[in-house]
């Protein structure tokens, strides 16, 4: 038996809520991520890691220290989160960007949109004096063509490229494919440790260790593992990563300090 035809109110409604169905799956198909990274965890020589990898194409990898409104440092990820949300900026990663002197002020090289907070540190000091003298340290740097790239110090003043954000760290943690000579590999010094990589012009890779590790087997998991050339060890002990997916890795937070710069990554807006 035929069926009347539905009465026209009915049919009427019917077609305003299949339009309102289909706007609004529309625009959650096209509205950002927050979580838009890729993190994952890693086991290398029995050692467990939290690696993430940014691709610039679809994320903006940034350098902040201090609150640009307030002029203060923002001193740990969850004031950046902070900070952000409120400029409706999703943070979907963030970890701290490297090391700094006793006046909590980064120890080398930071640029922070266009222009140099600090200077590059050239000084050549003894390598008992701290990681960053453990040469060659190296520069993590973002242009303002999204590119990223990790090199050593004299390589990047050798280039003389003008970056969007950089950080200055130390030391290198693999160099032209060669874990740094400099690491012994039944080093007895472990440690919470951080480091990153750019796989290539427009992927950078991070890894925080999930336990202390010695620095032969973290620059390792870089050249073995990840199959990066060159990379960088960011910081020690205090190191954490974000996710909002996976919260915090790395040190326990009993552990950390106020950081001096801080990467974070945003979705790119659409």
């Amino acid at each position: 038996m035929r069926r009347p035809p539905l009465p026209r109110f009915d049919r009427t409604f019917l077609l305003r809520a299949l339009t309102a169905i289909l706007v609004t799956a529309s625009a959650l198909g096209c509205a950002p991520a927050a979580d838009a990274v890729d993190g994952q965890d890693i086991v290398f020589d029995s050692q467990s890691y939290f690696a993430v990898t940014v691709d610039t194409r679809q994320e903006d990898i940034e350098l902040r220290w201090r609150n640009p409104d307030t002029g203060q440092p923002f001193g740990g990820i969850g004031a950046l989160k902070t900070w952000a949300a409120g400029k409706g900026r999703p943070l979907a990663f963030a970890t701290n960007a490297g090391i700094y002197d006793r006046e909590f002020k980064p120890l080398g090289l930071f640029v922070e949109d266009g222009k140099t907070i600090v200077p590059l540190n050239l000084v050549h000091g003894n390598p008992r004096s701290g990681n960053f003298s453990l040469l060659p340290n190296g520069v993590f740097a973002v242009y303002d063509d999204g590119s990223v790239a990790v090199t050593s110090t004299e390589a990047f003043r050798d280039a003389g490229r003008k970056p969007r954000f950089a950080t200055q760290s130390g030391p290198m943690l693999v160099i032209d494919g060669e874990v740094n000579p400099q690491f012994d590999n039944g080093s007895d010094s472990m440690k919470w440790r951080s480091g990153v990589c750019a796989k290539s012009a427009h992927e950078a890779v991070f890894v925080v260790s999930r336990a202390p590790v010695n620095f032969h087997s973290f620059a390792r998991l870089f050249r073995d593992q990840l199959g990066c050339r060159d990379a960088l060890f960011l910081d020690g002990t205090i190191s954490q990563a974000y996710t909002p997916d996976d919260g915090y890795a790395g040190a326990p937070a009993f552990m950390t300090k106020p950081y001096a710069g801080i990467v974070a990554v945003f979705p790119k807006k659409r």
